[in-house]
């Protein structure tokens, strides 16, 4: 199997389980470990999730903060894979700020696709990508000059216990990224620069 996002080849990593690429290295779920897109969605609905609880907001205020700090109100966002409650499109709405809302299982309006955004939201979401490089360059795309793609994962790293890593054991985590991998990421799609701080990373266009 090669890397979803760079389409090299692989190098075993966790028995047959995960490859590490070579090339961009990333890690990547063996595709005949992959669960069903009705369990992925069970696991989704698992999650529940509340806009209005306090916990949930300051889990995504990297984000948001982000936001609040360097866009303005007037400028549009995307909150790209929003799930079943779409918290940082509520807080943002909530201090004046224009974002809608795409998700391919829970608010799948296509349309919202073709157009383009100041900002563009992806938190929790990158690691289920099972295309990554359509999925990047389709936001990139969507990105206006100046914009920013922002995102939230957890990076792995040398000193993660891999085999016992929660990220790692969710069913539906199928591309785990490192920190060269979003400076592939970054040169590879034609960002100009990028930033990664603990689990927030922003990609300036």
């Amino acid at each position: 199997m090669n890397c979803p996002l760079c389409k090299k080849n692989n190098n075993p990593f966790y028995g047959d389980e995960f490859f590490m690429c070579s090339n961009c290295s990333g890690l990547y779920k063996n595709r005949k470990n992959y669960i069903g897109v009705k369990a992925e969605i069970k696991r989704y609905k698992e999650h529940n999730n509340d806009v209005n609880d306090t916990r949930y907001q300051k889990f995504v205020s990297p984000i948001t903060t982000h936001i609040l700090t360097n866009f303005k109100p007037n400028q549009w966002g995307l909150d790209f894979g929003s799930g079943t409650a779409p918290v940082i499109s509520k807080v943002l709405q909530d201090n004046g700020y224009n974002i809608n809302q795409f998700d391919p299982f829970f608010s799948n309006k296509v349309e919202l696709l073709n157009e383009t955004y100041d900002y563009i939201v992806c938190c929790e979401v990158m690691e289920h990508f099972h295309k990554p490089d359509v999925e990047f360059e389709l936001l990139h795309k969507m990105l206006n000059s100046d914009g920013a793609l922002i995102c939230m994962t957890h990076l792995y790293d040398e000193k993660t216990d891999f085999k016992n890593w929660y990220y790692k054991n969710d069913p539906t985590h199928v591309f785990i990224y490192r920190q060269e991998t979003i400076k592939f990421i970054a040169d590879h799609y034609g960002f100009t620069d990028f930033e990664v701080s603990d689990r927030l990373i922003v990609l300036n266009r």
